[in-house]
């Protein structure tokens, strides 16, 4: 096997860049790939080039075409260009310097991209954080990723000023959802600024700066570009830290350039080249990895329109959206897919611009991907990544006729083995962790050398600490995670197929699935289930049901009716959170 594709890294900026994987030829995904017309390799920029080659060159390709669109306002490549370079130059201006730290702390409105775009172009890391941290959570990741300039929506200043140690921040930019609507007039988008603004909590940050005032404090023409390559860090993706404490994955320009041309080789072949002014619904936070890329940094190399959704939560608002700007692609987690199916006005819709429903972030339940397709007439294409992956590290082809139920084939430039708990590969058709290799997979956790060293095998291979299983044409289908295996009888019981079965039951709508403590048996699966609006089901019912979808020792034996399941703010079901409801945790 080859050497590790990592050093032990430091909270230096210029780390260790991946090299690809050398794939062996027997491995069954290549013939997928002939199949499908996926190209198997990438070709990779010049090792002195970064993601500001990438960016400039695409600014000046799609210069008056629309880069993102939010609230009706758009603003053009040409525009976002200007725009980032006063921010790179602005942050230039404070005395920062190439490595710096910079947060991001923001849902999606136009200064996002402004801002992530700013910060990457002026040599900077850029720290992606959830808006929706507790003040305790967003201490930890000040300190963890040693931020020095922090850029924030105001409703969630508040939170901010209630960190107690704040960390090597100095520079505070607040921003408002009207920041950015200022040429807009209409009554109607006025209305929908003065009604936020009603829900900022008060607030005293002495010594920020307003986003216009930083904006506009420095011209575009003072931007100093730095020298830059592809192993210099341009991200701090932390984890979402339902595991433990959260971490901060460095990926360097090199894996986020590997990854954007791993994306663009799926669609490719699927849809060919032409994808100029394809508006792509980014309705998922562009803080989590999943939206960052594909929506954030795929959109802008191929030219689409992102379509920025500020609160996916509000179906009716997002319904509307969707009637308004027609999207081509809608990347979109289980749950969000969910309830967009099961919204009136949302079956009414025209899908004849729809070109693919992409599922990422968490198992799409078949329930729903059948639900979906008999609405659009499209399947849902699910992929699988990871924060430590940049985070695509596989795909289906677009071009699938029907839902798989399965992750897909490696991304090119991908080796995916499956190890037992001794580190042995399992063959075709076996369980076992799903460990990667590639070129997006990151350098390492920012100040965890030891967490780094023990996420990879002695060969270089990231452990994602999934279970999955590969068929004989190289397909993957996620079995579950470790930590959320239940033990009956000394039997493994996935709570993915548990939720998988249960969810057939017609009057169920979400179901999220753990183990509980028997005396019997070690653990037995209980499930919490949020029924469909006017649904009637019993708890004996739903045993039953599960007695015939279900061999004995996986079958539910306990059932809770809930009205909502506690969720990530991409729609990941916490069972973390459920255990805790338990007192398991």
């Amino acid at each position: 096997m080859t050497t590790p594709l990592f050093q032990s890294p430091t909270s230096e900026s210029h780390g260790t860049y991946p090299t690809f994987a050398d794939i062996p030829s027997d491995r069954p995904w290549l013939a997928s790939y002939e199949r499908y017309g996926i190209a198997a390799h990438i070709e990779m920029p010049a090792d002195n080039t970064s993601l500001l080659d990438m960016m400039e060159h695409n600014f000046a390709r799609y210069g008056s075409t629309d880069a993102y669109i939010c609230m009706d306002k758009a603003i053009t490549y040409h525009e976002l260009d200007i725009y980032s370079r006063q921010i790179a130059a602005y942050l230039q201006s404070l005395g920062l310097t190439t490595g710096d730290k910079v947060g991001i702390m923001m849902p999606n409105v136009l200064q996002y991209p402004i801002v992530a775009l700013g910060v990457i172009r002026a040599g900077m890391i850029l720290v992606n954080i959830n808006p929706l941290y507790t003040s305790r959570e967003l201490e930890h990741q000040i300190h963890d990723s040693g931020a020095k300039a922090l850029f924030i929506v105001e409703n969630f200043a508040k939170t901010y000023q209630d960190v107690e140690d704040k960390g090597d921040v100095k520079h505070i930019v607040m921003c408002t959802m009207g920041d950015m609507l200022g040429l807009i007039k209409g009554f109607v988008v006025n209305n929908v600024v003065r009604h936020v603004k009603k829900m900022v909590p008060s607030y005293s940050l002495s010594g920020s700066i307003s986003f216009k005032q930083a904006l506009n404090a420095v011209s575009a023409h003072q931007y100093q570009r730095p020298t830059l390559d592809l192993s210099h860090v341009a991200l701090l993706q932390y984890t979402g830290g339902t595991t433990g404490v959260a971490k901060g994955a460095m990926l360097t320009h090199g894996n986020l350039i590997a990854n954007v041309l791993q994306i663009k080789a799926v669609m490719s072949a699927a849809f060919g080249e032409a994808f100029e002014g394809n508006v792509i619904l980014t309705a998922l936070p562009l803080y989590h990895v999943f939206s960052f890329m594909v929506c954030g940094m795929y959109t802008m190399y191929e030219g689409c329109t992102g379509l920025l959704i500020p609160n996916p939560r509000d179906l009716e608002g997002l319904v509307k959206e969707i009637s308004k700007y027609k999207p081509a692609f809608i990347p979109a987690v289980s749950t969000l897919f969910n309830g967009l199916v099961h919204h009136e006005g949302f079956k009414k819709l025209d899908f004849s611009n729809l070109k693919a429903s992409i599922g990422g972030g968490m198992s799409v339940m078949p329930s729903v991907a059948k639900a979906w397709q008999e609405v659009t007439g499209l399947p849902i294409v699910e992929g699988y990544g990871l924060s430590e992956t940049s985070p695509v590290v596989s795909f289906n082809p677009m071009n699938i006729a029907q839902f798989t139920a399965k992750i897909g084939v490696p991304a090119p430039d991908t080796d995916v083995v499956l190890l037992d708990d001794d580190g042995k590969v399992m063959p075709i058709g076996e369980r076992g962790e799903i460990c990667v290799k590639g070129p997006q997979v990151m350098v390492g956790y920012q100040n965890r050398p030891k967490e780094t060293a023990e996420s990879f095998t002695a060969d270089g291979y990231f452990k994602t600490g999934d279970i999955g299983i590969i068929d004989d044409k190289g397909f993957i289908k996620i079995v579950d995670r470790k930590k959320d295996m239940i033990l009956v009888s000394g039997f493994n019981v996935y709570p993915n197929e548990v939720e998988e079965a249960m969810s057939e039951h017609p009057a169920v709508l979400e179901v999220g699935a753990i183990g509980v403590p028997s005396d019997a048996r070690g653990e037995e699966p209980k499930i919490f289930v949020v029924k469909k609006p006017g649904a009637e089901v019993t708890e004996q019912e739903l045993i039953d049901f599960g007695r015939k979808q279900l061999t004995g020792y996986k079958r539910p034996r306990h059932v809770q009716f809930v009205n909502e399941l506690p969720k990530s703010n991409v729609g990941k079901i916490l069972r973390k959170e459920l255990r805790k409801m338990e007192g398991l945790a």
